[in-house]
């Protein structure tokens, strides 16, 4: 009976473990229109306890600060996140129109921002980020073009290209980046997606309901011996393997994977600027008008229990992981507002970036 009993257990515990096929949820926050939860140049991953290079927008719990340590975000008084128990905090760098009339720069307002939490086909268990984890994905100081405009997250091909931009286009035929370009004066097309490529595309994109996005892919293997802060050596992207799935190496935590995807109110400057099909107005805070410099990090603030529940069986794609039933905590319906250290510019119209960044890349 034992026996019987150990072997019902060991099956149950492996069909949690493992993942024959990936399976995926969306987290949605809750956010007044055109604002991240706060914004400024703060950046506690890259540039603790001092003011950063550029401008963040920063979406999560309340705790996020200049300094973020251990499980302080766990204690948030608050999140905009839908899940009650994600304190974590997301955050990109924020996006600015040049007006070709005067080169003044206005901020480009947020339109909604999700994260995708998908859980890959795997013979490796995926457990719950440790409160505190810290991610970054992408290269700030990136100018020149990546080997391809397609995402990149095989390790065992060459370099990893973890950062898209997507355009959606009432006329879906339209070409969004000039046809032969090697991304040195604009970017790169993905080859298997119309609508998507490397750096900024040169037209309007204006789908329905869907701006401007950037789409950024973060590593799922955390390395315990490099530790919770260590965020240049402590993830590692998943080797494929034979049977379609993918693996951590021996001793690393598979963790879920991570895919932040930003819509920018782009469509109310679309009149005020000439589509020429070969450039584009549009330029990141660190003062890149490419696009490849794109990157978003991450701290985690979940409650280890309510992801391990959601890894485990939520599988609600699309329809957001709020959609799932008994999430411990449950749902927030709350927005979650913060006070910025280094807010950035008052004006509509600035001169300069925050931070003085000089313009760098294409045009410049």
């Amino acid at each position: 009976m034992r026996a019987s009993i150990h072997y019902l257990v060991a099956a149950l515990v492996a069909s949690v473990s493992a993942k024959d096929e990936g399976t995926y949820a969306v987290l949605r926050f809750n956010n007044e229109a055109g604002q991240f939860s706060t914004q400024g140049q703060m950046d506690p991953i890259v540039s603790p306890g001092v003011k950063s290079a550029h401008m963040h927008g920063i979406m999560g719990g309340s705790n996020f600060n200049l300094i973020v340590t251990g499980d302080q975000l766990l204690k948030s008084k608050c999140t905009n996140a839908k899940i009650a128990n994600d304190k974590s905090n997301y955050w990109v760098p924020t996006l600015w129109f040049q007006s070709p009339a005067n080169q003044t720069l206005k901020k480009v307002p947020l339109y909604y921002m999700n994260a995708y939490y998908k859980f890959d086909a795997t013979n490796d268990e995926i457990k719950a980020f440790p409160p505190g984890l810290k991610i970054v994905s992408g290269n700030a100081t990136r100018r020149n073009p990546p080997a391809t405009g397609a995402f990149q997250l095989d390790p065992t091909k060459g370099e990893i290209q973890p950062v898209q931009w997507t355009c959606p286009t009432q006329d879906n035929s339209v070409a969004r980046y000039p046809p032969n370009s090697d991304g040195t004066k604009a970017g790169l097309p993905d080859p298997g997606n119309l609508g998507s490529g490397a750096g900024f595309p040169v037209v309007n994109c204006d789908g329905y309901s869907s701006p401007l996005r950037q789409d950024i892919h973060m590593p799922s293997c955390y390395n315990p011996e490099a530790g919770l802060n260590d965020y240049k050596n402590n993830m590692a992207w998943p080797t494929p393997t034979s049977d379609g799935k993918a693996e951590c190496p021996k001793g690393w935590t598979h963790v879920p994977h991570l895919f932040i995807e930003v819509y920018y109110d782009t469509p109310q400057f679309q009149n005020d600027w000439d589509v020429n099909g070969k450039t584009q107005p549009f330029v990141l805070s660190n003062g890149d008008r490419t696009g490849y410099s794109s990157h978003a990090d991450f701290i985690s603030g979940w409650d280890e229990n309510t992801l391990q529940t959601i890894i485990d069986g939520c599988n609600a794609g699309f329809d957001g992981m709020d959609k799932c039933p008994d999430i411990p905590g449950g749902l927030n319906t709350e927005t979650c507002q913060m006070d910025s250290a280094f807010p950035g510019p008052t004006a509509d119209w600035v001169k300069q970036l925050p931070g003085d960044n000089p313009l760098s890349g294409w045009g410049v």
